[in-house]
């Protein structure tokens, strides 16, 4: 058993075609800065007809896998969070693993909306201490495709991309989760949700299309649940890791909404310069903006080893948790 799981790879990738928000005020008949001025975002980028949810998540994967000096065979473990995979059935993860030459790894979906990537990492984490085996955790989603372009509070968030890192066994205990909390709220089950497609509903004649697209039915509680349960959740992380706020090197929220993640960020008392925000090029892309995040704040920024970051994401279900993570 391995005394921890060091991320030693990242890595992200997004479609070719970048949305700007003067093209979706336009449709929708809102005035210029409505978008930013709401939710902190500029642009986004959305699939072509042709791209695929795999495709994606296996460019992420693939430059994750690049960064690192790990034989894909040496995988033993391949975890996709996506509310959108390629088909209900079967699970997108083995084809993923199949096209990046994972020969020897087990492969599965996750689905855990926004906080998808959080349980992901906190299950990857745990395999490689257990089984000392290299893991790959990919995120990915092409919201684009399930947006209600005449609901408002859906059509101006969503965007597509992939994010993903590597995981391999180390023997110094500061690497790794150091701190985790996870929560739900099914009281909220309904706040966000795409109506039909389930077995509850499953696909007819009878079913409008609309019932098939995301869907918020109250904008403002959704706000205050995701800021609470995200604050919540990394207080009780960080008290798990025994460090405080100020230890925090950078803070990596899900990129929800830019007003959450600075509320939470206030609420921690975590200043602004530390908080890593990549909302107002990529939008919000669920499960896949903290990984997205990491690699480009690590493209940028080198992180040092030693640096700890705190984690966070609260979506749909309600379910979320918050992560301090030594590198």
């Amino acid at each position: 058993m391995s005394r921890a799981a060091r991320i030693i790879g990242f890595g992200h990738h997004v479609p070719p075609r970048r949305v700007g928000n003067a093209e979706i005020e336009a449709s929708l008949g809102l005035e210029e800065g409505w978008i930013e001025g709401r939710t902190g975002i500029r642009s986004r980028f959305w699939a072509e007809p042709g791209d695929t949810l795999s495709g994606l998540a296996t460019k992420a994967g693939d430059m994750a896998l690049n960064t690192t000096d790990i034989d894909c065979k040496e995988i033993g473990l391949l975890l996709l969070a996506t509310s959108t995979p390629d088909h209900l059935l079967p699970p997108s993860a083995p084809l993923v693993a199949h096209q990046l030459g994972l020969s020897n790894a087990g492969a599965v979906d996750l689905a855990g909306a926004c906080a998808g990537f959080i349980y992901a990492l906190t299950f990857a984490d745990a395999f490689v201490r257990m089984y000392g085996k290299p893991a790959l955790v990919i995120a990915a989603n092409i919201l684009s495709r399930r947006i209600n372009s005449a609901e408002r509070a859906s059509a101006v968030l969503f965007a597509d991309g992939a994010g993903a890192v590597v995981l391999a066994p180390s023997k110094d205990p500061g690497h790794g989760i150091l701190g985790c909390s996870v929560a739900a709220d099914g009281s909220a089950y309904r706040l966000i949700h795409i109506p039909a497609g389930g077995s509850n509903r499953p696909f007819s004649h009878e079913i409008d299309i609309a019932e098939t697209r995301m869907t918020i039915a109250d904008g403002r509680a959704a706000f205050a649940k995701a800021v609470e349960m995200m604050s919540r959740c990394s207080i009780e992380a960080l008290a798990a890791a025994c460090v405080s706020a100020p230890d925090v090197a950078r803070f990596v929220p899900h990129q929800a909404n830019a007003r959450i993640f600075n509320a939470v960020g206030k609420a921690l008392g975590i200043e602004d310069q530390r908080i890593v925000k990549t909302i107002a090029e990529y939008g919000n892309s669920s499960a896949a903006t903290i990984p997205l995040s990491l690699s480009i704040a690590h493209c940028a920024k080198p992180f040092r080893p030693g640096e700890r970051l705190l984690l966070a994401a609260a979506g749909a279900g309600l379910t979320g948790g918050a992560l301090v993570v030594g590198v």
